[in-house]
């Protein structure tokens, strides 16, 4: 069975099949913090948006990416819409001959939208002579893949951990500068230190890469630009399209055109 509904339980680990597939509706899911010790999983949605965080970092993955995730890599998925959840499990040593064992995010064409598509429906059996060729496909495609590399680093300060699971869970936004120093109780300098060290970036150019991740997550989830940019506490539409277009060298509409 490869279809799950939305509070099934699941198990990879507990499969022996080299490949496993799974496809769910899902809304408002957080999976919380896990890993897979003996699988790597391709985590993919052909529809809606996901946040993926690991110990280090987040992701956003819209409908043209998907993340392959190592086994024994912590991470957490989140989303807050209607999300069309894809997720291929491997077997970490099979999947070990085809691909690196490093976290990547990769750009997904129209042909391995639809070999995932059709992994995730396969029944959780011995994979056949007919599977065994679509594999060789999907791995050829996965090795000529464009990698992507909008992430975020996450701060790990202790005292941030509060605000960063809001964040994360999209329950409010980073403010300016002097309303998180205020938050916390915590100086500006030591502010900016903290996330200078822990991440390379300054608070505010912290902020701007979360508000961008955030922007395409309102963007694929249908909302206006008009909308994206009220959400996101932009002076005004075309201070938000400016700010996009510099961060990814397209407008919003084209980055989604471009993307489709």
């Amino acid at each position: 069975m490869a279809v799950l509904q939305q509070n099934e339980e699941f198990e990879a680990d507990a499969l022996k099949e080299k490949v496993i597939g799974i496809a769910s509706d899902m809304v408002m899911h957080d999976s919380g913090f896990h890993f897979h010790t003996t699988k790597a999983q391709l985590l993919y949605a052909p529809s809606g948006c996901m946040t993926v965080t690991t110990s280090e970092r987040q992701f956003v993955l819209p409908p043209f990416r998907m993340l392959w995730i190592p086994a024994n890599e912590l991470h957490r998925v989140n989303f807050r819409n209607i999300v069309s959840y894809r997720s291929v499990y491997f077997d970490a040593d099979y999947a070990g001959k085809y691909i690196s064992s490093s976290l990547k995010v990769l750009h997904v064409n129209s042909l391995l939208k639809e070999i995932i598509e059709r992994i995730c429906f396969w029944e959780w059996l011995p994979t056949d002579s007919n599977q065994e060729n679509i594999l060789k496909v999907f791995w050829n495609e996965i090795n000529g893949a464009p990698e992507e590399n909008l992430s975020l680093i996450m701060p790990q300060d202790q005292r941030l951990r509060k605000v960063i699971e809001e964040w994360t869970r999209r329950l409010s936004m980073p403010p300016m500068l002097k309303n998180i120093a205020e938050e916390i109780g915590a100086v500006e300098k030591t502010i900016t230190r903290i996330f200078k060290k822990e991440t390379g970036l300054s608070y505010q150019e912290w902020r701007q890469q979360w508000r961008l991740q955030r922007s395409i997550e309102l963007l694929v989830e249908g909302n206006s630009i008009g909308e994206v940019s009220h959400i996101l506490d932009f002076s005004s539409d075309s201070a938000f399209i400016d700010f996009f277009k510099r961060h990814t060298g397209s407008t919003p509409l084209q980055y989604l055109m471009k993307n489709v």
